[in-house]
């Protein structure tokens, strides 16, 4: 009986685990698609909200920074009329590790206001602190054309 017993609530937290890991998924991915709409329009609050403080950013050209460098080196956002890039995602891949930790992978594609498109795969690892997820390690590949 209590092997019966035990069994059940294993199973009860590997259901519950599962349908947080869900959740967790889902707040990441719509965290990202934020992250990525506000990048579009150069928007410093939503970069402010979406690295961590001691974030390590290695970039495309193989330059490493934190998050001071990413903010100092913004512009104003871009005026409403104003072209500039689009950043989306694709190929998205979320892998919840830990209760506090996770790895993003995905495709950016970066659409040009001509229509020029790059891409450019990205993997993030984020850090649950005071219930918030942040971006604390992030490395961005140029594909080639």
């Amino acid at each position: 009986m209590l092997k019966q017993l035990g069994l059940h609530l294993a199973v009860l937290l590997l259901l519950n685990s599962a349908s947080v890991f869900a959740d967790d998924r889902a707040e990441l991915q719509a965290l990202l698609d934020e992250f990525l709409a506000g990048a579009s329009v150069n928007d410093a609050a939503m970069h402010e909200r979406f690295w961590s403080e001691d974030l390590v950013y290695t970039s495309s050209s193989g330059a490493r920074y934190g998050k001071a460098t990413i903010l100092d080196g913004m512009g104003e956002a871009a005026a409403p009329d104003e072209e500039s890039a689009v950043y989306t995602s694709d190929q998205v891949d979320i892998r919840i590790l830990a209760e506090e930790i996770a790895i993003v992978t995905f495709r950016l594609v970066a659409t040009s206001p001509e229509g020029a498109v790059d891409y450019y795969l990205n993997t993030g690892v984020f850090e649950r602190s005071a219930g918030e997820w942040r971006a604390s390690t992030w490395q961005a590949t140029r594909v080639p054309k």
